[in-house]
């Protein structure tokens, strides 16, 4: 009876499917990037869209997903800098080679080698802007390179993995040459924007910032940095003021109104919902095109 038991242990063991891979994301857009990849992964998300990734808590619940995990994907660049690595040290894993960073693998625009954040200077990236999804071409970069990894540790995944990357490249190329098409009147367009959530939009649509609500990067508007910025706007209005889902929108408002109303204020959100997949990212882009496009002159 015993042995009879054993042997039907073992078969049901033998026969369970395999655990699924886990992974832990700390930001929408990668945990959607993932998903194109290995659509039955566990995916478990650290941040949302109304948050700011740079500035989160690091609750039990994530601490103890990302010890579950068989890997971490994040932005780096020193955008989770606040609260990554005490997650990692409490979950017991600070290796490096258990996160896939996304800005190691692209150009970042604005670095400032040698800068170093403090209270007073600010969310300063010594590596340059963090905030590289904004820019899809880089999409193309990130996904393949993702892909590479997750071929390494699921090796038996090889192929579907590649086919499904190649799928969402071809995708997402065509999606980019018919969204240059469709922004190329806002070439040369300027806005005031609070941070650099969406430089990467900027440089990639050929669109000047020509004002940053914040004093420093990070730091809230205050009523006389806001100030300083009417009389030169004024003088040459932008077609918009912008500000991330995750700000608070009353200083964006407040220099909207003061401007005479003629220059609206756009709230965007700052990436797609935690359960997102490469479709909701290709609608996250245009719907951020079609925000900036309602703007421009009839």
């Amino acid at each position: 009876m015993r042995s009879r038991l054993l042997a039907g242990l073992l078969a049901t063991l033998l026969s369970a499917p395999a655990a699924a891979f886990t992974v832990f994301a700390c930001e929408p857009e990668w945990a959607a990037l993932t998903r194109v990849l290995l659509p039955q992964a566990r995916v478990h998300v650290a941040t949302h869209a109304g948050q700011d990734p740079h500035h989160i808590e690091a609750r039990p619940a994530l601490i103890a997903q990302l010890r579950s995990a068989d890997l971490a994907v994040c932005t780096g660049a020193s955008l989770e800098a606040g609260w990554l690595p005490v997650l990692q040290q409490r979950a017991g894993k600070a290796r490096e080679q258990d996160v896939f960073f996304a800005s190691d693998h692209v150009v970042l625009l604005d670095p400032r080698a040698g800068a170093i954040g403090t209270p007073w200077s600010g969310d300063v990236h010594a590596e340059g802007n963090p905030h590289l999804h904004a820019d899809p071409r880089n999409w193309l970069v990130v996904v393949q390179m993702l892909a590479e990894r997750l071929q390494q540790d699921l090796p038996a995944q090889k192929t579907l993995i590649e086919t499904r990357r190649v799928a969402f490249e071809k995708q997402l190329t065509a999606r980019i040459a018919d969204w240059e098409r469709r922004a190329a009147p806002l070439r040369g367009r300027t806005v005031a924007a609070q941070h650099s959530t969406f430089g990467y939009l900027w440089h990639w649509l050929g669109i000047k910032p020509v004002a940053d609500l914040e004093p420093k990067p990070g730091m809230a508007p205050t009523p006389g940095h806001l100030q300083g910025l009417l009389n030169p706007l004024k003088g040459q209005p932008p077609m918009a003021v912008v500000v991330a889902s995750y700000q608070d929108p009353r200083p964006g408002r407040w220099l909207s109104g003061q401007l005479g109303g003629q220059v609206p204020l756009l709230v965007l959100p700052a990436t797609v919902a935690e359960d997102a997949d490469g479709e909701a990212l290709l609608r996250w882009v245009d719907g951020l095109l079609a925000s900036l496009l309602q703007t421009r002159p009839r």
